[in-house]
């Protein structure tokens, strides 16, 4: 089996390329990335000379080169996308270009080339925001930011494809990602570094807005489960069953991380800020997907990481995110 992944140099895509390098000792991975600021490609320094790999630089907008690896594949599995929603209210330009076009040249060039299956990767957030009970597969979409209507459009692109040409697709929608890896712009490596460095962490609003909380290990397998049992055309949930409030999950942070309360700081809320989202994945766990892992354990993990690893992520926050994070919190 030989895989195509886009923004496997990203954080989930970086975990669940070496999480199937490690489980199907016979598959073979092309790693195709823009290595735009949150494409490191350090993420896989520890599988970068494995003969079953191989990097490719590239735009999923380029629809002749994605083609030129994409013809050599059996799968095509596209993680690659602007991914951050507060970057996405300051600017929606990119996110438009990646998930939009970048979705339909991947749809025309697997559909060119017969790809066996395609797995557009998404999130829950295209469902927007429910104050009671659980999305389902079924729910109708409704995104509430130029990121989530972005990934929906992507979603809507893949499905029609289905549609109107049996095309193989399949989409997953995940829950809030964490775990080894992740760009330090997201909420838990933003708080885990800057409390190692007695910097105040910046809480949104009242903190009450809720999230399911999904190690990315749990995501990746719930993956490859749907690659290999899902039924084409279908959407599959991949939730992790833990619901946080931003305020418990902060003070989780900075029990772990062993720093005081007195590190948070309430900031201005961010426009159209969804306030629960919750995933009902019964769906694919009649194919076999179940979360292994408990936030206790697996977020001790993922702090114990970035305190093990700052030769990673400094460098990131002394570069491009430095600008951008003090424009987005410093003077709120």
């Amino acid at each position: 089996m030989k895989l195509f992944i886009t923004g496997g140099a990203g954080f989930i895509g970086s975990n669940f390329i070496r999480y199937m390098l490690k489980k199907y000792p016979d598959y073979k991975i092309i790693n195709y990335d823009k290595l735009t600021y949150a494409g490191n490609l350090n993420n896989l320094k520890d599988i970068e000379k494995s003969p079953r790999y191989k990097f490719v630089k590239g735009d999923i907008c380029d629809f002749k080169l994605a083609s030129k690896y994409i013809k050599e594949c059996d799968v095509v599995i596209n993680f690659a996308a602007e991914t951050h929603v507060d970057r996405s209210i300051l600017n929606a330009d990119q996110f438009i270009k990646t998930s939009v076009n970048g979705t339909f040249a991947l749809l025309e060039a697997s559909k060119f080339y017969n790809i066996e299956r395609y797995i557009q990767i998404s999130t829950d957030e295209v469902y927007g925001s429910i104050l009671k009970g659980s999305f389902t597969e079924n729910s109708p979409i409704s995104p509430n930011s130029p990121y989530s209507s972005a990934k929906a459009s992507a979603d809507l692109l893949a499905r029609s494809y289905f549609t109107t040409y049996g095309f193989p697709a399949i989409i997953t929608r995940c829950s809030n990602n964490y775990g080894p890896y992740q760009y330090p712009e997201k909420v838990i490596p933003l708080f885990v570094t800057n409390a190692l460095d007695d910097i105040e962490v910046p809480l949104y609003g009242d903190g009450k807005n809720v999230r399911d909380w999904l190690f990315v290990l749990d995501h990746c397998r719930g993956i490859d489960i749907a690659m290999r049992k899902g039924k084409n055309g279908e959407v599959y949930n991949i939730g992790g069953g833990t619901e946080l409030t931003n305020i418990e999950l902060t003070k989780k942070v900075l029990e772990i991380v062993g720093k005081p309360l007195s590190l948070i700081k309430r900031v201005a809320d961010r426009p159209g800020h969804d306030k629960r989202y919750s995933i009902n994945y019964s769906k694919i766990a009649k194919l076999g997907y179940k979360p292994a892992y408990k936030i206790e354990k697996a977020l001790t993990e993922t702090v114990n990481w970035y305190m093990q690893n700052q030769n990673i992520w400094r460098p990131l926050k002394d570069k491009d995110f430095k600008k951008y994070y003090n424009k987005q919190y410093k003077n709120k």
